[in-house]
């Protein structure tokens, strides 16, 4: 008896540690980033995201690797830039579906998206990084919703003339009284609702964020932020924001870029920028202070790394949002060529894999690790959406 009881037990464990191995997980596991700013170094630098590149973040080739099944792409540009600079982006990501279509295909819905996984096609979506690119206008706001847009945030660090930024609130460019959404800001959040377009809180001001919780009556998106409390940046969510996001059944997604996860980062940068100064000021010179940055950081690798955090730091970002909200308001929008320093060892979509091994690391069961990696995001897609 106690031989069969030894022999059931030995085989409840190995179930146990195979449902806990963090490779099968990551393959089950439907992998989602919802935040990643492809299209606009894609136009600028004209390359191929189609095949393996040597810089960057991203490409198919990487997004294969990591096991990653979809990532919405970011439309961004500056407050320069508009609408049109918005469509200009939406070809870009068209056109790459149209040379590469066994490897990736647009997607607008949970229904879409499953399928395109079931087909092992990367599932592309688009999330527009900034209200400023509808112009004002709700019209421009329901033609980027039809051509593919499933989230919109509100503002980027400047404020629009109806909703202000996290980066303006703090800075008191907005004066507090007007701070917020006017009247035709809750327009657009109103039709972003009618539209099933997600409504994005990352970015905006805390009087702007808080308006707009209470007027949506679908959960929201924060598609890459972090914890203030960990690291108070003005782009990260307080506790009030947090529990705002768990009320309303939306969804948080942790930032990777060292910055917002690491309080300690910008101190160690700035010893790295005075340490190679007049380097990076002649890079600057030639190549411009964002080119200059990612050059100096290739030329001098091994001191770039030492400032950089942990994987373990943004799992204690994700642990702080689950003790405070629960497990099913959390996922990933990593911000990959967007930022230019991220988690050592997190150097690409193909280290996915990695934040696998780290959740299971950290005592996470594999329903859990299931729904950070892009259940949740199935379920917020599913409400706004409607399928």
């Amino acid at each position: 008896m106690r031989k069969y009881l030894l022999i059931v037990l030995l085989s409840v464990l190995m179930l146990e540690s195979v449902a806990q191995n963090p490779l099968t997980i990551h393959q089950k596991a439907i992998v989602v980033d919802t935040h990643g700013d492809i299209l606009f170094n894609q136009i600028k630098s004209g390359i191929d995201i189609g095949k393996l590149q040597s810089t960057g973040n991203f490409d198919l080739v990487r997004a294969k690797q990591g096991g990653l099944d979809v990532q919405v792409f970011s439309i961004w540009c500056d407050e320069k830039g508009g609408y049109a600079v918005a469509n200009q982006e939406i070809d870009s990501l068209y056109s790459l579906i149209k040379r590469y279509p066994s490897k990736i295909t647009l997607v607008k819905n949970a229904t879409e998206l499953e399928k395109a996984v079931k087909e092992k096609k990367l599932a592309a979506m688009i999330g527009v990084e900034g209200g400023h690119m509808i112009e004002n206008s709700l019209e421009n706001l329901e033609k980027l919703a039809q051509r593919g847009m499933i989230y919109m945030t509100l503002t980027w660090n400047n404020s629009t003339p109806w909703a202000s930024s996290a980066a303006e609130e703090t800075s008191k460019k907005i004066r507090p009284e007007i701070a917020g959404l006017n009247d035709f800001g809750k327009q657009v959040v109103r039709k972003m609702n009618d539209l099933g377009v997600m409504v994005d809180l990352s970015h905006v001001g805390v009087k702007t964020f808080f308006d707009a919780i209470a007027i949506t009556k679908k959960p929201v998106l924060v598609s890459h932020s972090c914890v203030y409390a960990l690291n108070p940046v003005p782009r990260n969510l307080n506790d009030e924001q947090i529990k705002a996001v768990g009320k309303n059944g939306g969804l948080i997604s942790l930032n990777f870029y060292a910055g917002f996860l690491d309080s300690t980062y910008n101190d160690k940068q700035k010893v790295f920028f005075a340490k190679y100064d007049s380097e990076l000021k002649s890079l600057s010179a030639k190549y411009g202070r964002s080119n200059a940055i990612d050059t100096l950081i290739a030329l001098h690798q091994v001191d770039a790394d030492a400032t950089r955090p942990s994987v373990e730091v943004l799992i204690e970002h994700i642990d702080y949002i689950v003790k405070m909200i629960g497990v099913d308001h959390v996922s990933l929008g990593a911000d990959f060529d967007g930022a230019e320093a991220f988690p050592l060892g997190i150097n690409s979509v193909a280290d996915y894999p990695k934040i696998t091994d780290a959740l299971v690391k950290r005592g996470y069961k594999a329903n859990e690790i299931t729904k950070i990696l892009g259940g949740n995001f199935l379920r917020v897609l599913k409400a706004n959406k409607g399928n």
